[in-house]
């Protein structure tokens, strides 16, 4: 919780340096039943997502071709949304999350929901590793690393897959958010780890995977 809360801080503290440098936050919402993933994306920097919420509070957003009755309660929102979408996205530069995932529990039977989020791109340093290479994290003489966010498996075919069979890239829904990284590596002026299910667990057998982790130096 305290590793959470410290890396939270560091988003905020990073969010009001680039809001002051005139960046505004991006809004992305997906109705419950479309077939697309509700997705983020940063071309410059790193997700950091202000807000998240699953349910309805105005009668306009995703209403076309619904009867009244599905969209009239707008004072719908299902508890630890913010935090679901901030576990799963921050410190990527792109993130997909499929409605199904917050689907459950239903905070308003009946109404016709939507998944909305407010996000920032932050600046910071981003890496990738290969399973079983290895992240080098390096800040300049005199700072130390700040992890924003750390998530080891994988969620990107595009992404470590140089030949290998088509079977150890397909599971794209096994990425688990860590604090492995920011325990060994906050407050550190250069850090070293090690992709591997030694140091992180195998959250999906089978799958080849990698570590991505994005980090800035304060």
């Amino acid at each position: 919780m305290l590793l959470f809360r410290l890396r939270t801080t560091m988003l905020l503290a990073a969010v009001c340096l680039f809001v002051a440098s005139g960046v505004s936050t991006e809004t992305v919402t997906t109705c419950v039943d479309a077939d697309n993933p509700h997705h983020l994306e940063c071309e410059n920097g790193v997700i950091s997502v202000q807000s998240a919420l699953y349910g309805r509070t105005n009668n306009v957003i995703c209403s076309e071709g619904r009867p009244p009755q599905e969209f009239n309660n707008t004072g719908c929102s299902q508890s630890g949304t913010g935090n679901f979408v901030k576990n799963r996205c921050n410190g990527k530069k792109v993130c997909e999350i499929s409605t199904n995932d917050v689907i459950s529990p239903d905070p308003c039977f009946g109404t016709y929901k939507y998944l909305q989020t407010n996000f920032t791109c932050v600046p910071a340093i981003h890496l990738i590793a290969c399973y079983q290479s290895y992240a080098n994290l390096n800040c300049d003489k005199g700072r130390v690393i700040s992890v924003l966010g750390a998530y080891f498996g994988r969620d990107n075919k595009a992404v470590c897959y140089a030949s290998r069979p088509p079977s150890q890239v397909e599971n794209v829904y096994c990425s688990n958010s860590t604090q492995i990284v920011a325990q060994s590596c906050n407050g550190r002026n250069s850090c070293t780890i090690k992709a591997s299910g030694s140091v992180f667990g195998d959250p999906c057998f089978g799958t080849f995977k990698y570590l991505e982790l994005s980090y800035v130096c304060k």
